[in-house]
């Protein structure tokens, strides 16, 4: 009964904010009821009274009430229907000032004429059913209407409208007697319920005092030694909502030394809901110290206590604090309490009390009470930190993770690229939310779903669409119809866009579908839309979306939605084209839509209680782009950006924007579109002055010469907190100093700015206090930024950028110490004289650069990592010390001794720095300090065995080592090297080394010989194995040129290998890559090589297939079993080699990835190829790349079950899917630079699988 109740009330609560319409409650009166709308309002309020006063009693004794609850709560609805249909007609008629909805309130020949008009086309329509209208009507309810068209408006039956009116208001004054009568009749609980509060002492949890301290300071000096202080008692109240930290004000108070030194008694009592005064009286006297002589014993009795209270307080002065009073039921009673405490002799004493009840404090009050009103801004923020963080707030602790911690949230990372993390609410707090509105709310998620098992209370209903439906779909979905009140559904949401089968199905479902206040969807057409759509008068919250590369255009009859209050256009990527009235939508509060979308709103001023507009566009060819429709935004707040300031004609268009009236606004960008000039674009500024609660403004492109009064000489917006300035010929800068919370200062492309300094910006004396970030860019007059000596400025900021600024000269950086900047970037300033970089060690983001791309960057440093490209400046190694990672290029000022002081270092890469190696590294030289670098990258031309030596002996602990050695085409000399030995390198490279050769080393100490060796890579070095016998047919040669420890071997692009007797020794591979190995046979191959692998990459670019002759070796061999293998991965240039029975058999358990690289002879695949596909069961992903003839995929690909990805690349001849399409685990389909044909086969895809992510990229 209680639910039953308390819904019957919500919804007599919504019936009565219609009532109180002064237009709606007008129409009601003129119908004569018998009872006007106050009179019936009256009853519902009597009525809904009763209702809340019935919550959490007993009822079974009356079984008749929840019934009668029911039909009431059902004719509650319907009226709350009927009156919005009413509203919404008043608001036509405003719209059109015409008066067919207006009450009829006198008898003359207007409203009779009027009502009889009316009721001949309601006798007509009940002759003929397409002009009945006991609804709305619309006259064209297609919704697909041309969104520039006009928009026939829905016709106002006052006939039908006002019988249907009389009808339910007589229906619910007729239930409201009985259902107040029954409700009169119940019981009170038997138990009276006590509202429980927690009791609260007077010691400090929160430590801090936010905010508030102006009034604190006045009350103690108050109650220690000014106003109160002749005084025998006076009384305090503190007032103020609940939560708004009264009682943690008074702890501070009380426990406050001057308070504690001034007072000799102090007691603190938690009052709460049970104001008794015997009670409060006894735990007052036993936090009293006793006298002397007085006997212990335990009084019951109220005048004992109050004696004894009195006589312990004599001469005493005291404070009493009660705290948290909810009620005290007489004046009498609160006198009675307070009675002991006014017969002392000392004065001064106070008794503080805590209430949140106005009417409390003035019944107790003896002075003014203090009223504590929320806490300001920065103050509020300074304490959510502190109650959310703490009091600690360390810099590198992500705080997200401190709720993923406690199971508020969870984490999760995307399936596909660019793998951004997202946050969850946990199934547990979703899973609860679900229990407690089962009854009304209700999501169809499962493809099996039953509607006899849904509720028939559902009156929100949300449906997640799943990628197949069968049959059993459209019957349950006609079952959904009969079982649930589908015409007052007041919710729909349909999650995901879906195929015109399933929008058929839906829209025969919810075609009667009239009621909504929400709708959720996303459409391919508008055709998908519900057949009602158009007459969804009642709609609050509309949420439409449309797929990438669809330009459809909104439904026309979007602009009729009156009551629309929130309008979610976020996720529509048709056309930016608006139904041309859409202002109509008079109600609306918040417009979510891209910019476009924004810009394009002609009047949008009618729109008045709208809170939010991204852009706005002035426009003199085209009506209602007025500045002065922003004037009729009175509650306009959040970012607005306004554009092409150059059509505004005067400066009285400008006024009437009325920016300076906008107090929400908090971000604002004036733009001027044209480079030329005018003379009144100076008073255009001016007149657009906004707020000074504007937290950030940009100008952009203006064409005056003179700052606008409100930025010079005086700063009238001064709570800004980034002020950018862009494409301006002021002859004065603002004077930025004057803005005290300036965080972020922009200034670019500002002509004949040549200095910034005390006489141009106001950087004088102890200002930007708070600036964080400072940018200037294309200042091309710009000489030097100066400042005062030993200036206070800049205590805080962290960034400079400085960019393009080619006449810069001089920039502070001994001037200001700037303790704080950690980011330093500079950019095309050729003359800019820099000390020794970073010239502070709190630099943490540092790069110069001759130009705008990265590779004309010199110099950049990110606190781990060093790179030093060209770069001529010094370097200051002593604020270099945490650096680990250090690339050097084509520098010849830093030396091997610089870099010895990076005591961090792990990994060095350094090229074209012969000198570095041809002087030190050639002496006798040994870098002890080098002992934990453990990566090198060497480029050097003249690569020596003595030099390597060198570079062990100073790097001992080298785990991994690249070489780029190469020579120039004209220099036709073999380097012919030992590589020395190591113990600790693991990882080796070389790279470009085209006259490098390896050769086996007398006596050992080749790279054979080091045991530590597990990853090796080779790239186009064309002569690396020239020196190594390839040993007979299938016999391996005498020594092996790797060491056996390999576990990772890759070969691309050389040459100079010939046979896999090479390899014969690397049976602990688990991976191997030979790549454009033009000359390798597969003489000489090991199988035993194969058994370990995970990974194997074997093709080439042109010419003979190894994957062929290797696959075929393994096939044949009789050593291997099936199950043998444990390859996951597999990439080679033959699909005929890979898919026979033999090879597909040893695959199906482990082969997880399989990509065809460049077979430029199957066009399609024999039964055989198809068979053996079926046995790679493990198969996840799928790739076929540069296969230039082939036309089909295999047709047999549905059954692979465990199949996720499938890309095509570069197979321009591809036309044809498999016929029994794609399998259900498939999840993404990449196509990359294929033909127009395979574009078109996307977007098809993209339909008939709205669930799997088709990419084509081109």
């Amino acid at each position: 009964m209680e639910a039953a109740a308390g819904a019957a009330g919500s919804l007599l609560g919504k019936l009565l904010t219609k009532l109180s319409d002064d237009l709606v409650a007008a129409y009601v009166d003129s119908l004569e009821l018998g009872h006007n709308s106050d009179q019936i309002q009256t009853k519902l309020l009597h009525t809904q009274g009763l209702l809340q006063l019935a919550e959490g009693r007993d009822a079974s004794n009356i079984p008749a009430l929840p019934a009668l609850l029911e039909k009431l709560s059902k004719k509650a609805d319907e009226a709350e229907d009927v009156l919005d249909e009413l509203h919404y007609f008043k608001i036509q008629d405003q719209l059109d000032g015409t008066d067919y909805a207006a009450a009829d309130l006198g008898d003359g020949l207007r409203g009779h004429a009027r009502h009889g008009r009316h009721a001949a086309r309601h006798t007509i329509g009940n002759w003929f059913p397409c002009f009945s209208c006991s609804r709305a009507q619309d006259a064209d309810s297609a919704p697909t209407a041309a969104v520039n068209n006009d928009v026939d408006k829905l016709h106002f039956d006052r006939v039908a409208m006002s019988s249907k009116i009389k009808s339910v208001i007589n229906d619910i004054h007729s239930l409201c007697d009985p259902v107040s009568d029954l409700l009169s009749k119940i019981p009170s609980s038997s138990t009276a319920v006590t509202l429980k509060r927690p009791p609260i002492g007077s010691t400090i949890i929160q430590d801090t005092l936010h905010g508030r301290q102006d009034i604190f300071e006045k009350i103690v000096s108050d109650i220690t030694s000014g106003t109160h202080h002749g005084q025998t008692v006076s009384v305090l109240p503190i007032v103020g909502p609940g939560g708004i930290g009264k009682t943690t004000f008074t702890q501070h108070l009380y426990n406050d030394g001057r308070t504690e030194e001034h007072f000799a008694v102090m007691v603190w009592v938690c009052v709460s809901t049970d104001f008794d005064v015997l009670k409060l009286t006894n735990q007052i006297l036993n936090c009293i110290p006793a006298t002397e002589n007085e006997a212990a014993i335990e009084i019951t009795n109220l005048d004992r206590l109050q004696k004894s209270i009195a006589q312990r307080l004599k001469s005493k002065r005291f404070l009493i604090v009660l705290d948290d009073i909810w009620k005290c039921d007489s004046e009498d009673e609160w006198k009675t309490l307070l009675a002991p405490f006014t017969k002392g002799e000392a004065k001064g004493s106070m008794v503080l009390v805590t209430t949140r009840f106005p009417k409390l404090a003035r019944m107790m009050k003896t002075v003014d009470p203090v009223e504590l009103q929320g806490l300001e801004s920065n103050d509020f923020f300074t304490f959510f930190e502190a109650c959310i963080i703490g009091s600690s707030q360390p810099s590198d602790k992500n705080y997200m993770e401190g709720l993923v911690e406690n199971g508020f949230l969870m984490k999760g990372v995307s399936k596909y690229p660019p793998f951004r993390k997202y946050y969850v609410m946990h199934d547990l707090m979703h899973e609860l939310s679900r229990s407690v509105s089962a009854q009304e709310c209700l999501n169809i998620s499962d493809l099996d779903f039953r509607a006899e098992a849904i509720p028939q209370s559902i009156r929100h209903l949300s449906i997640t669409i799943q990628n197949r439906y069968d049959e059993n779909f459209r019957e349950e979905m006609g079952k959904l119809k009969g079982r649930i009140d589908i015409v007052n559904l007041r919710t729909l949401m349909i999650f995901r866009q879906y195929e015109e089968s399933i929008a058929e199905i839906l829209k025969d479902t919810f075609k009667e579908t009239n009621g909504l206040r929400i709708l959720l969807i996303a459409v391919k057409s508008l055709e998908s839309l519900p057949q009602s759509f158009s007459k969804l008068i009642h709609l609050q919250y509309l949420q439409i979306g449309s797929p990438y590369g669809r330009e459809i255009t909104l439904p026309s009859t979007l602009s009729r939605f009156y009551h629309l209050k929130f309008l979610d256009l976020s996720s529509w990527y048709g056309s930016s084209n608006l139904p041309k009235d859409i202002s109509r939508l008079v109600n609306l509060h918040d417009f979510l839509a891209k910019k476009e979308l924004h810009s394009n709103v002609p009047e949008v001023g009618k729109m008045k209680y709208l809170h939010g507009l991204k852009e706005f566009h002035v426009k003199k060819e085209s009506v209602g782009f007025d500045l002065r429709e922003l004037g009729k935004l009175r509650e306009l707040g959040g970012t607005l950006c306004i554009n092409n300031l150059e059509n505004v004609a005067t400066k009285e268009e400008a006024t009437g924007a009325k920016l300076v009236l906008k107090r929400d606004l908090k971000e604002l960008t004036l733009v001027w579109g044209r480079a030329q000039p005018t003379d009144i674009d100076a008073d255009i500024l001016d007149a657009l002055q906004p707020h000074s609660n504007l937290r950030t403004l940009r100008i952009m492109n203006q064409g005056g010469t003179a700052c606008p009064s409100w930025l010079c000489p005086e700063i009238l917006v001064n709570n800004l907190k980034t002020l950018h300035l862009h494409g301006l010929s002021w002859g004065t800068l603002p004077p930025f100093g004057q803005l005290p919370y300036l965080r972020e200062l922009s200034l670019k492309s500002i002509s004949g700015v040549l200095q910034i300094g005390p006489d141009y910006g106001g950087f004088t004396g102890t200002c930007f206090m708070q600036l964080k970030k400072f940018l200037f860019e294309d200042l091309s007059d710009l000489v030097q930024w100066v400042v005062e000596p030993n200036c206070h400025m800049f205590p805080i900021l962290e960034s400079i950028d400085c960019r393009n600024c080619p006449n810069l000269c001089v920039m502070p950086f001994s001037e200001c110490s700037c303790t704080s900047l950690s980011r330093l970037y500079i950019d095309s300033c050729p003359k800019l004289c820099l000390p020794p970089m970073p010239h502070t060690s709190t630099l943490t983001d540092l790069a110069v650069q001759k130009g705008p791309t990265w590779r004309e960057r010199m110099l950049s440093y990110n606190g781990k990592e060093l790179v030093v490209s060209k770069y001529a400046g010094a370097l200051a190694f002593h604020n270099l010390g945490e650096v680990e990672d250090m690339s050097v290029g084509d520098v010849s000022h830093i030396s091997w001794t610089n870099i010895e002081k990076l005591k961090s270092l792990r990994k060095l890469a350094v090229g074209k720095c012969d000198s570095m190696f041809c002087g030190e590294l050639d002496g006798g030289v040994v870098f002890h300090n080098m002992d934990k670098v453990e990566s090198l990258r060497v480029g050097v031309s003249h690569l020596t065995g003595k030099l390597l030596s060198k570079v062990f002996s100073s790097c001992p602990t080298l785990a991994e080592l690249e070489i780029r050695s190469p020579i120039p085409p004209e220099d036709e000399e073999e380097r012919v090297i030992q590589f020395p030995s190591s113990s600790s390198l693991r990882t080796l490279s070389f790279s470009f080394s085209n006259g490098l050769i390896l050769v086996p080393a007398e006596g050992g100490g080749g790279i054979q010989d080091i045991a530590s060796l597990q990853s090796l890579a080779v790239y186009d070095c064309h002569k690396l194995l020239s020196r190594w016998a390839m040993g007979e047919s299938g016999v391996a040669p005498m020594t092996n040129p790797f060491p056996s420890s390999l576990s990772q071997l890759h070969i691309s692009g050389e040459s100079s290998m010939r046979s896999m007797a090479l390899l014969s020794n690397l049976t602990s591979l688990t991976y191997l890559g030979l790549i454009d190995c033009a000359n390798l046979t597969v003489d000489g191959f090991n199988p035993l090589i194969t058994v370990n692998l995970k990974r194997l990459e074997v093709w080439n670019s042109g010419g003979n297939s190894l994957a062929e002759g290797l696959l075929s070796e393994v096939a044949r061999n009789k050593l291997m079993h099936a199950g043998s293998f444990q390859l996951e991965r597999l990439n080679v240039d033959s699909i005929l080699a890979v898919l026979v029975a033999p090879i597909c058999t040893h695959l199906s358990a482990t082969l997880h990835e399989l990509s065809f690289f460049n077979d430029k002879r199957p066009k399609g695949f024999t039964e055989e190829q198809e068979n053996a596909f079926q046995l790679l069961t493990s198969l996840e992903k799928l790739g076929f790349y540069g296969c230039k003839v082939l036309q089909s995929l295999p047709q047999g690909l549905h059954r692979l079950s465990s199949l996720k990805q499938l890309e095509v690349n570069s197979c321009p001849e591809l036309r044809w899917l498999p016929e029994q399409g794609f399998p259900t685990s498939l999840q993404a389909l990449h196509l990359w630079f294929g033909s127009a044909e395979q574009k078109e086969l996307a977007e098809k895809l993209k339909e008939t699988y709205p669930d799997l992510q088709v990419h084509y990229y081109h």
